[in-house]
């Protein structure tokens, strides 16, 4: 078994390939350390950190990367966008995955896989003094293993036409997870989850992955949705958000004490 080169643990890929149940884990979208270390506390497997739909820094992204692997919790990173240039630093700063969002077709998702892989099998430059080599106390040869062997290189498929070409992309061999954007798809389809065609695509993909043995992950907002999705087939599932629980939290306290002031008044 690789450790991670900073944690000590099985790299995310590895602990996909080698649990027989679903991992749990939520969005980080605020920059604060206090919340990440109440989901660690919670006894969440993960995180991943939103970088595409929040204001998150690459320092604030580094920081909660140490905070969250030292209480536990493994560590993803959805990338602002699909282009490739954000990939390097995070991958030399430890973190144990990366999402990149919207991706269009089979080329793509080859491209950006080989940049998270070192050569020859793809164009990840070597960093064996950075975080990720443990500040250089790994060898040379651990450090490649680890990088290629338990960093999960996951794109995501959002539209229906990508959904149309699953079968190739899971068959991308430098990939080695894939991610529903169910939010994404509705849009873009303008069919709600439950359209037959929608389901369709999912169980397609679904099997797709499942023929090469390809973890799939997905988003939902509870833990029944969460169940669900994992009885499917999806071997990681996002629920919520820190700024979704929060606000719900808050907003239902204020609730709760509105309507007891009511009571109050109408006694």
């Amino acid at each position: 078994m690789t450790d991670n080169s900073v944690t000590g643990t099985r790299g995310f890929a590895r602990r996909l390939r080698d649990t027989d149940h679903c991992l749990w884990g939520t969005w980080v979208k605020i920059p604060a350390m206090e919340t990440v270390e109440m989901i660690a506390m919670a006894g969440y497997d993960f995180v991943i950190i939103d970088q595409e739909h929040a204001p998150l820094s690459f320092e604030s992204v580094y920081r909660t990367t140490s905070l969250a692997q030292a209480l536990g919790l493994q560590v993803l990173v959805r990338v602002p966008d699909r282009s490739g240039s954000h990939l390097q630093r995070l991958l030399d700063i430890g973190v144990d995955g990366i999402h990149i969002p919207r991706i269009s077709d089979v080329a793509e998702a080859r491209r950006v896989a080989r940049q998270m892989m070192f050569s020859p099998a793809g164009e990840r430059g070597l960093g064996t003094t950075a975080r990720a080599g443990g500040w250089g106390a790994l060898t040379r040869t651990q450090y490649l293993e680890t990088g290629d062997s338990d960093v999960m290189r996951a794109v995501q498929l959002e539209d229906v036409a990508v959904l149309e070409q699953v079968e190739a992309i899971v068959n991308v061999p430098e990939l080695n997870g894939v991610f529903l954007g169910a939010g994404d798809l509705a849009l873009s389809s303008g069919l709600p989850s439950s359209d037959p065609k929608i389901e369709a695509l999912v169980d397609r993909m679904l099997a797709a992955a499942a023929t090469r043995g390809l973890p799939c992950g997905a988003a939902v907002s509870t833990a029944a949705q969460a169940k669900a999705a994992a009885d499917r087939g999806f071997r990681y599932v996002m629920i919520s958000n820190d700024a979704s629980i929060f606000r719900e939290a808050v907003t239902g306290i204020r609730r709760e004490l509105a309507a007891l002031a009511s009571e109050k008044i109408h006694d």
